[in-house]
């Protein structure tokens, strides 16, 4: 079968979260089906080690720098995330490349056929979903089930992202070396809880008895709800907060960032790169990594925790073959995590395109509340003057109403700010069941007084917002995974 095929049977499972029907009732979530799934295909998760990643926001910043770090080290790494901006390959990679399309056909249709005998001889009640079909697929895959290799070659570790929640989700029947959470806020409360507390609780799902967590210090809840887990389960709470710079000088320092944009030239990024100083393990340790915003630090420190603990290890078993373990830990040094950090590719978080003509591209996946703050802090780094048009669409299943408080101000033409002239809103519908209607963005605008307009598609949009911009301006677009994917795509073909 063609990986056309794999693709076009895969999206026809439909997505865990698209909104419930009469004949599709709202999916519910069960790690024994992923299970009775992982048992008939030979239980891949457990013949490599992994670490699970769980958060709200920056889990995805984090896995892709640890993840790095670790191929920088020369370990063959596997690293799987969720959701993908353009081809749902990107979801599944070995040492920053993405499954091939002939691997991911063939392992595709070996795991949906192991599920339609598991769905006819009564072991599964329905067919696997489109995020635990793709999870097993990355288990195949990083067990060394793939064709490019004449034997068999799997990873030498895993670093797994989450995709919703914790205690539920697909990735959660591995045995992890170690769990990071990463910042945690309000999103997917119909799924996770109404509280930060609820929400945090299903994330840390992923914890282990006796294990090791990863994290920072957070929201006052947060903490509690963590802090309640860790003692139940007697596991190893390690702060990463010692590896984000403090703010002496000497310690911490911002330089012009640069990034490859769509021109293939270099160009200056408008927010400052994170370029710093830290000490680890008593040695000097020179961050510089190519993804932007301060936030990053913190996903950045996450991920040097990991990198620490792992070359600190005393050894572990892999539980399913026999005789096989690592009684040392990872040969990591701080020039392999400088080098990761140094080489990480994590498109769509405060990327710069630039063209050859007219305005510059920053494209954000700010999709809750707290991204958009993520983003407004962002935001308040650029140049006062330089005129800016906000191209912005999101999910109805998402705060819009909050979403639209915290970023449209910023780019209201009709203020008595005069540097905020020339600015523009577009909205543009997006290609998924869960988006917002062009009626209710323009709503949430009008709700605030702000001027926006809507264009018919996201062509459109994009193709507006460089009309009204003037050569010096920035054209940021947010609000949505699935809206940077496609503009990616676009922004790719000008």
């Amino acid at each position: 079968m063609s990986y056309t095929a794999a693709v076009d049977h895969l999206y026809a499972l439909g997505q865990e979260l698209a909104p419930a029907t009469p004949s599709t009732p709202r999916r519910k979530f069960d790690l024994a089906h992923m299970r009775v799934l992982a048992a008939a295909l030979g239980d891949p998760q457990m013949t490599f080690p992994s670490i699970l990643i769980a958060g709200t926001n920056g889990k995805g910043s984090t896995a892709a720098t640890l993840a790095s770090i670790l191929t920088a080290a020369g370990y063959r790494t596997g690293l799987y995330t969720s959701p993908h901006l353009i081809r749902v390959n990107e979801r599944i990679q070995i040492d920053g490349h993405q499954i091939p399309d002939e691997d991911f056909a063939r392992l595709y249709f070996q795991v949906d056929e192991a599920a339609r005998h598991l769905v006819e001889a009564g072991d599964l009640p329905y067919p696997p979903s489109f995020f635990e079909v793709l999870t097993a697929v990355g288990f195949l895959y990083f067990a060394g089930e793939n064709a490019t290799h004449a034997e068999k070659t799997r990873v030498d570790i895993a670093i797994l992202e989450v995709g919703l929640g914790g205690r539920l989700d697909a990735t959660n029947i591995v045995e992890p070396l170690l769990s990071i959470l990463t910042d945690i806020a309000l999103d997917h409360q119909d799924y996770l809880g109404n509280t930060i507390a609820e929400i945090t609780r299903e994330k840390a799902g992923i914890l282990r008895p006796n294990g090791t967590l990863i994290t920072l210090p957070q929201h006052p809840d947060a903490n509690q709800a963590i802090g309640e887990a860790a003692a139940t389960l007697n596991l190893r709470a390690i702060n990463a907060a010692s590896y984000i710079p403090g703010q002496t000088p000497g310690v911490s320092r911002s330089v012009p960032g640069h990034q490859v944009g769509a021109s293939g030239k270099q160009a200056a990024t408008p927010l400052p790169a994170n370029h710093y100083s830290i000490t680890l393990d008593g040695e000097a340790l020179e961050v510089n990594s190519p993804l932007s915003g301060h936030h990053q630090q913190r996903n950045i420190a996450l991920a040097i925790a990991a990198a620490a603990e792992l070359r600190h290890l005393e050894g572990y078993k892999l539980g399913q073959i026999a005789g096989e373990s690592n009684q040392i830990g990872y040969k990591i040094t701080n020039a392999h995590i400088e080098a990761g950090i140094r080489n990480t590719h994590w498109p769509g978080r405060l990327e710069l395109f630039t063209f050859s003509d007219g305005p510059q591209l920053l494209l954000d996946v700010a999709h809750n509340p707290a991204g958009a703050w993520t983003l407004r802090a962002a935001i308040a780094q650029l140049p006062e003057a330089q005129p800016r048009t906000l191209v912005f669409s999101c999910l109805r299943d998402k705060d819009l109403n909050e979403m639209a408080q915290i970023l449209f101000p910023l780019f209201d033409a009709s203020s008595t700010d005069s540097k905020r002239s020339k600015d523009h809103i577009v909205f543009a519908p997006i290609d998924n069941p869960r988006a917002a209607h062009i009626d209710d963005l323009l709503a949430a605008a009008h709700a605030l007084d702000i001027p926006a307009h809507a264009a018919p598609h996201l062509a459109a949009a994009l193709a507006q917002a460089r009309a009204v911009t003037p050569s010096n301006g920035l054209i940021i677009a947010t609000g949505s995974v699935y809206l940077v994917g496609e503009i990616c795509r676009l922004a790719g073909e000008l």
